[in-house]
């Protein structure tokens, strides 16, 4: 097939590459433009982009594809590359721009596939801009990757291909990512495969069991110890690798990369004291949470390493009875 391909991140290129090795001729690449990053905050190329100038794809980094909006100049340019690309589908992942009507009406022209997405969830549970992060943070023990055929509602549209994946315990974004994205190439050289062979049967959407995935805030990093320790833990694996935790302690603010929820018989009574560092020992920093013990086991001073605990230790001196501080002063846990 013909393949327009619209995707920014890492989980984009891979489904791109996978589209690309697999025989589809590549007509046109649409990316975010290039945004600052690093510690210059130079403008830097989407993980999208890299691969379409290393294949010499055709590429256009429209700031928007809203004809009546900020950038109608964008938007009419990006408008005459997709139909002079002529394609016969258009393949999205992790794009970060919403498709308005006129791509979608372009794209389901008689002959055409219209728009098909790799949505990393199990529709319609997480739609929205962040699946991954959001699953792990509520302590789903399974996840997916759902192709779907698009329509003008936020990830609402019918699907056509599924396939589960387990999240594991000690899975983050980052691990549960990788595996997410090998998925979604794969399944999308299927469907198109399916596509073409008029094998594909849209299933809707059940009205029943729908969540949103809200985009992750780099204020959601700080820890809230008021929380019991079995949400602290997992939000830290949601969060690694962006925003990553955060834990401030006696003014300086610590990246927490790694933790664990702490034994049962480590568990404090009730307590209003949250945040107080129990234990400190060569594999873990107790610290007590909601009626629970999290314990830290890979830390991170401001530009330092990422460090297993026992070598953080040795340039960070950290004692029981110290405390992390705290969003608020609110009580931590019922009245002692």
């Amino acid at each position: 097939m013909k393949v327009i391909f619209a995707g920014t991140p890492e989980f984009a290129r891979v489904a791109l590459e996978r589209l690309h090795a697999s025989g589809h001729t590549i007509a046109l690449v649409l990316t975010q433009p290039d945004r600052p990053a690093g510690r210059g905050m130079k403008l830097q190329a989407s993980a999208v982009k890299q691969f379409a100038l290393e294949r010499c794809l055709s590429l256009a980094q429209p700031r928007s594809l809203r004809l009546d909006g900020k950038y109608p100049d964008d938007a009419a340019a990006a408008r005459k590359a997709i139909a002079d690309a002529n394609a016969d589908v258009m393949v999205v992942a992790a794009y970060g721009l919403i498709l308005p009507q006129w791509v979608l009406d372009d794209m389901a022209a008689p002959g055409k596939f219209g728009c098909l997405n790799i949505h990393g969830s199990l529709l319609p549970r997480w739609r929205g801009a962040a699946p991954i992060h959001r699953a792990i943070e509520a302590g789903d023990t399974e996840t997916g990757v759902t192709i779907m055929q698009m329509d003008a509602g936020l990830d609402t549209g019918d699907m056509l291909m599924m396939h589960k994946l387990p999240i594991t315990p000690t899975d983050t974004t980052a691990t549960l990512h990788d595996r997410m994205a090998d998925l979604g190439g794969k399944l999308i050289v299927l469907a198109l495969e399916q596509a073409a062979a008029g094998h594909l049967k849209p299933v809707r959407q059940p009205a029943e069991g729908v969540t949103y995935a809200q985009k992750i805030e780099k204020h959601e990093a700080a820890i809230d110890w008021r929380l019991d320790a079995a949400t602290v833990v997992r939000r830290v694996r949601a969060f690694n690798p962006f925003p990553g935790a955060t834990a401030t302690l006696n003014g300086e603010t610590i990246k927490v990369w790694g933790a664990r929820v702490g034994a049962a018989s480590d568990t404090p009574p009730p307590t209003r004291d949250c945040g107080r560092i129990v234990a400190v020992a060569l594999d873990g920093i107790a610290v007590t949470a909601m009626n629970s013990i999290a314990i830290l086991t890979e830390l991170q001073r401001p530009g330092g390493k990422r460090l297993p605990v026992a070598d953080f230790l040795r340039g960070f001196e950290v004692q029981p009875g110290m405390r992390f501080d705290l969003p608020s002063d609110a009580a931590c846990g019922p009245s002692p």
